[in-house]
């Protein structure tokens, strides 16, 4: 049998096809490269002194005197304050930003705050949530449309209501709250709880009432239910939830500004980072802070991006 090997048909369907793909790959590279490459710049400015910037701009790999530069206070660790070591720090943008302009302990304040938001917004919203999802009560369904309501209101809305009341209160009680971190994470609950509440909500239903009544005919009360049964099912949202309001509050601008500007020792990193945003500061140092802000966020996203996924897709797959 005679087989002729002739040149390739170029179908309608495989011209098509073919586009698709380019189109595609090209599509995918175009927005990644506007995506990363701010990231990209922030780090090579950060990594370069500031008279380097302003003599060549447009240099995208930082030499390997700025890189040694940056790391050269290292060698400082052991608390040496010799001239050496404070030209080391002036030198380096990280060394300065987190010694000379105090973000080690807005470091501090963030990790406090984010950490008791978390803590405080899971307490509340894993019961709220399980009570409006699975407890038969007066008004549940217009509390449910409330969380909804309350999460669409933008934050400048309930700043000055929360501010006002925060002002009686210290009034009131002799309660000093402004100023104070703790104070503040209780404010921070009026951009997270409705967040959780929201999430929580929607996953809640996706776990079987079959497990939790067989725990209630085993003799377990509502309490132990939710502690023993909903909550192990319950993990992948509560991590994604618990992901979601870290990076809200560790984020959050507008309430810190309005609560926490006046003491300067409890200020967080959002705050920091706006005192690098003036024209006596170099800009490597507001890049070198934007680092330090933006890289925990992106490394705790990552490792806990399957959590993530999977709490925000399966109320609205198995729901």
């Amino acid at each position: 049998m005679r087989t002729t090997s002739g040149p390739t048909t170029w179908s309608r369907e495989i011209i098509e096809r073919r586009l698709g793909t380019i189109f595609k790959v090209l599509s995918i590279l175009f927005f990644f490269v506007i995506t990363a490459f701010p990231f990209y710049w922030m780090f090579n400015l950060s990594f370069r002194p500031f008279g380097d910037v302003l003599v060549n701009p447009l240099r995208m790999v930082p030499r390997l005197q700025d890189l040694s530069a940056v790391f050269a206070p290292l060698t400082c660790l052991g608390g040496s304050q010799s001239e050496a070591c404070q030209t080391a720090i002036r030198n380096s943008s990280y060394a300065a930003v987190l010694v000379n302009f105090g973000f080690l302990t807005y470091i501090r304040n963030s990790v406090i705050i984010s950490l008791l938001t978390v803590a405080l917004t899971l307490l509340l919203a894993i019961p709220a949530a399980y009570a409006v999802t699975r407890l038969e009560f007066r008004g549940r369904d217009a509390m449910s449309w409330g969380i909804l309501l309350i999460y669409m209101f933008p934050a400048i809305v309930l700043g000055i209501p929360l501010f006002v009341f925060f002002v009686r209160i210290q009034q009131a009680m002799g309660i000093r709250l402004r100023g104070n971190l703790y104070g503040v994470t209780i404010i921070y609950l009026a951009s997270t709880l409705p967040v959780a509440l929201y999430m929580l909500r929607s996953y809640f239903p996706t776990i079987p009432r079959d497990l939790e009544e067989a725990a209630l005919i085993d003799g377990c009360t509502r309490l132990e239910v939710i502690w023993r049964v909903t909550i192990p099912l319950a993990i992948p949202a509560i991590a994604s939830v618990a992901l979601y309001t870290f990076m809200i509050a560790w984020n959050e601008f507008l309430y810190a500004l309005l609560f926490l500007v006046e003491t300067q020792p409890s200020w967080t990193l959002p705050l920091g980072l706006q005192q690098l945003d003036s024209q006596e500061v170099p800009r490597t140092f507001l890049m070198a802070g934007s680092v330090i802000i933006t890289v925990p966020i992106i490394v705790i996203f990552f490792f806990f991006e399957r959590f993530l996924v999977r709490g925000l897709t399966a109320g609205a797959v198995k729901g």
